[in-house]
């Protein structure tokens, strides 16, 4: 039998009251074509679209927290297999700023984070709990790699979880499709950009009454 015969990704989990953004490592490292790890065409439309759904959730009045990953020293970093994470993210490197775009639209809540899930070791919990969330929008980079450990942190706090798949993305396609179904056999809704912001305008309205 497969994964649909048994069971996985029988339901969707849906909206609840209250969502709140997460915006996962979208930092010049892995956005800016200066740094190696940056330029993926994937991941420029994720920032663009990403910029769309904060400007709607702002003008819903719902919270967006930002990460970026960054380290004192080389030698506070932990074991990464990956060249330049371990060459550049030195915090007042520039690849550890936020992208221009991102910071341009002004999260409420820009976090310095040390491993993969925006959720380990930093406030955001904390952040989304104080502000009532209890629906996740994940959007960020790299789908494979740091959005998947915060959707599963997210699912693991007990958040409803959705993930924009328009608004995440990776290096190559490949792995960004099977992490994508993997993590909505599981733990998330998948949904894009255009439905999460449709949604973020009807609250919108339902607050305008």
């Amino acid at each position: 039998m497969d994964y649909n015969q048994r069971g996985y990704g029988d339901k969707e989990i849906g909206w609840g009251e209250r969502p709140g953004v997460v915006v996962v490592d979208f930092q010049r490292g892995f956005t800016d074509p200066e740094f190696r790890m940056g330029g993926a065409e994937m991941i420029d439309r994720a920032v663009e679209r990403t910029v769309d759904v904060i400007g709607a959730a702002r003008a819903a009045g719902c919270p967006v927290a930002a990460c970026v990953m960054g380290y004192d020293s080389q030698e506070a970093m932990p074991y990464w297999k990956i060249a330049p994470l371990r060459e550049e993210l030195v915090i007042g490197h520039a690849s550890v700023e936020l992208d221009p775009r991102i910071a341009a639209a002004q999260p409420d809540l820009v976090v310095t984070k040390s491993a993969p899930s925006i959720f380990f070791n930093t406030p955001v919990a904390q952040f989304l709990v104080k502000q009532r969330v209890d629906t996740v929008i994940v959007t960020g980079c790299i789908t494979s790699g740091c959005v998947r450990a915060s959707v599963v942190d997210s699912f693991s706090l007990g958040f409803r979880t959705i993930v924009a798949e328009d608004c995440v993305g990776d290096h190559e396609e490949e792995p960004h499709i099977s992490n994508l179904r993997d993590v909505e056999r599981r733990y998330a809704d998948i949904s894009n950009a255009d439905a999460v912001i449709a949604e973020f305008e009807r609250l919108r309205g339902r607050n305008e009454r």
